[in-house]
């Protein structure tokens, strides 16, 4: 029956055999053994970051182009508590991984006993990160292992998908063991109790009923329509109906902005065009989205006021937990597309498309509404005119990941991965190695200074494996994103943001890394670098070197008022003659 093989060996052969063709890691001497065994096995690679939350973020970026599970691995202790930060980046957007981290031999673990530690670097990092993973244990006894490991893998992409822990000590991991004599996962009880979601063909029909009436009906395309891989069907949706979109933050890349009624972002940063369509809505249909407050405004009653809302969510948990909604659907956003597209709307809706396009043309995302330009978002728009097909654009997190979301035009096979619930500093980096060596593409990297500093390390990984980066650098050599929060609410005190905060000379850096480097500043300089540097695949940095430092992001909108009226507020005839719906006193 079988034969025996050693526990490290196993492992890495169950990854391979999951298709996974890449791990992400950092070397030490709890998991040495499993690195041992991934060196010597052709069909996978090790990729050595460093530094463990590289790993981890490399490995969100690999699983989310390739929505296979993404693998990163960390020794005991702090390289395991190093992988917190991509974990709960990996847990709030819902991205399928498996991180694996060693662990001291299992009779030198304390387990209950009331001292601190017993073994080297013995840390108990599965009840640290328990509340941001779907599933977290530690194998302690080889006979569980194939079943822990099953299991782990299953979860990282049931359901709503998510990371996973498997914490495996040392002398496990050198153990001899039959697979073909241990229990597996997929046999057990436990497993024929994940059933599919519930049959909400009913509530389907009542929604395609409420569709079917609707006269200024918007969809809302959040993460979860990505992560279900619902583009086809929403595509043809799309194709048969006219009908108009907007997207949250996680949804921006599924149907590319080149499509005539795509309204864009929305939210306290989105384009005022997004936001006034989905204010003057009759219906919307919400796809995989939280509808968390940054998309909703915080007075919750404002919202929406004289729409019809279906959403449709994985997450049971999820359904009306924010805004109230008319119908709610409880079904993979893929799943219930397809069910939607046997269906044939014919709603008359040419007045409403007519009235959004203009509402496009009016309020444009790189011009102010004063008729000034907005220099960074020209920027942006002016790299997404150079980029080709199947680029992947990898955004940190601060003002410049705003200026993306509202003015990085996408198009064909285009993806676009931003930090969202997690809000990561130092995420797009190291996503961007992932996503390159996961999908075999050019990454573009766009950062602010302030995250390019926390991750900068990584850039030693694109010089070795000469990977296809190219790296902008949106530099206004301040935090702006806080700045201008201290702006409005603590009278100007810049303190961390301005005083007591600095930015190295990037190209210099750059240089050192033995990467192409280049510092601009002016606008011609700019355009003309960006257009050069995208022409071909070679790794390399550019430094734009912002004129205005005091960059802002607008419009945006303030506590307590509706999407609709965002800052710099519209004359109020103007306002009040661009909406449907009453607009409120």
């Amino acid at each position: 029956m079988g034969m025996s093989m050693k526990a490290s060996d196993y492992i890495v052969q169950f990854l391979a055999e999951q298709k996974i063709d890449k791990v992400f890691g950092y070397i030490g001497g709890a998991v040495a053994h499993f690195y041992d065994s991934l060196d010597k096995n052709e069909q996978i690679e090790i990729v050595n970051t460093i530094h463990e939350q590289g790993a981890g973020f490399a490995a969100e970026g690999y699983a989310r182009v390739t929505g296979k599970t993404g693998v990163a691995t960390a020794t005991s202790g702090p390289g395991a508590t190093n992988l917190i930060t991509p974990i709960g980046s990996c847990f709030f957007d819902s991205v399928p991984t498996l991180f694996i981290t060693g662990q001291v031999n299992t009779y030198e673990y304390k387990y209950n006993q009331p001292v601190r530690q017993i073994g080297f670097q013995e840390t108990d990092i599965v009840s640290i990160i328990k509340p941001i993973t779907k599933y977290a244990v530690m194998v302690d006894d080889i006979a569980n292992l194939k079943y822990e490991l099953e299991k782990g893998y299953f979860l990282s992409q049931e359901g709503r998908k998510g990371p996973v822990l498997i914490d495996i000590p040392m002398n496990i991991q050198r153990t001899d063991f039959n697979p073909a004599q241990q229990a597996s996962f997929f046999e057990s009880e436990e497993y024929k109790n994940y059933h599919s979601v519930a049959d909400c063909s009913k509530r389907i029909v009542e929604a395609i009923d409420i569709i079917k009436q609707a006269k200024r009906p918007i969809i809302l395309i959040g993460g979860g329509a990505r992560i279900s891989g619902a583009g086809e069907a929403l595509s043809q949706f799309l194709d048969s109906t006219h009908f108009p979109l907007v997207y949250s933050l996680m949804g921006k890349d599924l149907i590319k902005d080149n499509y005539q009624y795509n309204l864009g972002l929305i939210g306290s940063y989105g384009n005022r065009y997004g936001n006034m369509a989905l204010a003057n809505a009759d219906l919307i249909l919400v796809l995989g989205s939280r509808l968390d407050t940054r998309q909703t405004g915080t007075d919750l009653k404002t919202f929406a006021r004289e729409a019809k809302i279906i959403q449709v969510d994985i997450d049971l948990n999820e359904l009306g937990s924010k805004i109230k909604a008319d119908i709610l659907i409880h079904s993979d956003i893929k799943e219930f597309l397809e069910e939607l597209n046997k269906s044939n709307f014919s709603n008359t809706i040419t007045p409403w498309q007519e009235k959004l396009l203009s509402y496009k043309e009016k309020y444009s995302s790189t011009v102010g509404i004063d008729q000034k330009e907005k220099a960074p978002n020209q920027i942006i728009h002016k790299i997404s005119q150079h980029l080709n097909a199947y680029d992947t654009v990898c955004v940190d997190v601060g003002q410049h990941q705003m200026w993306v979301a509202q003015s990085l035009e996408t198009k064909d096979y285009q993806r676009v991965l931003f930090s969202g619930g997690m809000g990561a500093m130092g995420c797009a980096l190291p996503m961007a190695i992932g996503a390159a060596l996961g999908n075999g593409k050019r990454a573009i990297v766009i950062v602010g200074d302030g995250g390019f500093q926390m991750n900068i390390q990584e850039l030693e990984i694109i010089k070795r494996r000469h990977l296809p980066i190219k790296i902008f650098i949106m530099n206004n050599t301040n935090l702006g994103m806080v700045r201008q929060f201290q702006e409005l609410y603590f009278d100007k005190n810049y303190i961390g943001t301005k005083k007591d905060y600095s930015v190295p000379h990037f190209e210099n850096i750059g240089k050192a890394y033995g990467i192409a480097s280049n510092t601009v500043s002016n606008k011609e300089e700019i355009y003309k670098k960006i257009e050069e540097m995208l022409l071909d695949d070679e790794p390399a940095i550019l430094d734009i070197r912002l004129l205005e430092s005091m960059t802002t992001v607008e419009p945006k909108l303030i506590v307590n008022k509706p999407i609709e009226d965002m800052y710099p507020f519209l004359d109020r005839d103007e306002f009040t003659q661009q909406m449907i719906i009453k607009p409120l006193d």
